[in-house]
């Protein structure tokens, strides 16, 4: 009996651990059959590739995934990427200060993710209605004052004697691993510290589990709920400031489009729950470099671009039917074996 016993309680051990961690066992898989499907050309370059073209949407995903956690959603991500960046590039002609352009990234994402939080923690009003306005407002203002200034694209002044520093910046490698892809784990250890070892981070997950419970806690749920929305606009900032620095230009009718899908994407691959409170953000660096060897495997095989978001779109309704039907699928095996 003790012998069974112990055994059960180590099948479930592992059951649980592979549960906790199956983004990893999703990334091994697809990265596998990228591995296949290329018949032995990728190199180490091409490795390192994948997490270079996984920073931006990865980053951005991090925001998305603690806005998911706490039930909320924005679709603001991709609009919110095309004005800051593009108001970054504006700074950074009129200062030539790379310091000065980071930080102005850092703020003015701020502020557009302020105006969420106001309107979705202090006016209570529904994330998707909200998040839904600002996706088109941000993008439309982008556009806008691209036009009053006479231009067709916002493009960093190569003249200007700093510019040669930021783009650089994009493009290095250290040891051959990309910069910007070392930002994205710097990201994803800074994220993974605030939502496990601080107080924040543990407020946020009680709003997503429990909202009414959280508040008789002593929550403020108004201002984590703001602050989340801050954070995501604060990490859309890096995001604007990576893709300057890895382009040297920013279009605002075609940057950031449907990268609030693939957020979504990275989130839900990655195994943070979309109703909300359950998922590590670890997960969401696994997931974006999923997606990104998703996009290469299309690439791989030849097939049409044009049908490159019908089939993210048709794994992304995959991963979230998956979420729905293996919680009942376990619920039904915990009563048949009782």
């Amino acid at each position: 009996m003790e012998k069974n016993t112990l055994t059960a309680r180590k099948s479930g051990s592992i059951t649980k651990a592979i549960g906790n961690y199956s983004f990893i066992l999703i990334f091994l898989a697809i990265f596998v059959a990228y591995l296949i499907i290329n018949q032995g050309a990728t190199t180490w370059s091409g490795v390192m590739n994948i997490l270079r073209h996984s920073a931006v949407v990865g980053i951005l995903a991090f925001g998305m995934g603690m806005v998911i956690i706490t039930g909320g959603i924005d679709l603001s991500v991709g609009s919110m990427l095309a004005l800051v960046g593009g108001l970054t590039v504006v700074v950074f002609n009129n200062t030539n200060n790379p310091v000065i352009t980071f930080l102005f990234a850092l703020f003015a994402g701020a502020m557009c993710g302020l105006i969420n939080g106001v309107f979705v923690g202090v006016a209570k009003m529904p994330a998707f209605i909200v998040t839904l306005s600002t996706m088109l407002i941000y993008r439309s203002i982008a556009q806008y004052y691209l036009r009053t200034m006479g231009l067709s694209i916002y493009n960093m002044e190569g003249t200007l004697s700093t510019y040669d520093a930021i783009y650089g910046f994009g493009q290095a490698k250290v040891f051959t691993v990309p910069v910007v892809g070392i930002v994205l784990i710097l990201v994803t250890a800074i994220m993974v510290y605030v939502s496990t070892m601080t107080k924040f981070g543990k407020r946020v997950y009680a709003v997503g589990s429990n909202e009414k419970a959280a508040h008789l806690a002593g929550i403020n749920v108004t201002v984590t709920r703001v602050m989340v929305f801050v954070v995501t606009g604060v990490l859309a900032g890096v995001s604007a400031f990576l893709l300057l620095a890895m382009n040297g230009s920013m279009d605002p009718a075609t940057v950031g489009k449907s990268y609030e899908m693939y957020a979504i994407a990275a989130v839900v691959i990655g195994g943070i729950s979309m109703s909300g409170g359950k998922g590590k953000l670890l997960g969401v660096l696994f997931g974006a470099m999923s997606y990104t060897i998703i996009d290469k495997i299309i690439a791989s095989l030849g097939l049409d671009a044009l049908i490159n978001d019908t089939i993210k779109g048709s794994i992304l309704l995959v991963a979230v039917l998956i979420q729905m039907v293996v919680p009942v699928i376990r619920g039904k095996l915990k009563k048949t074996g009782n």
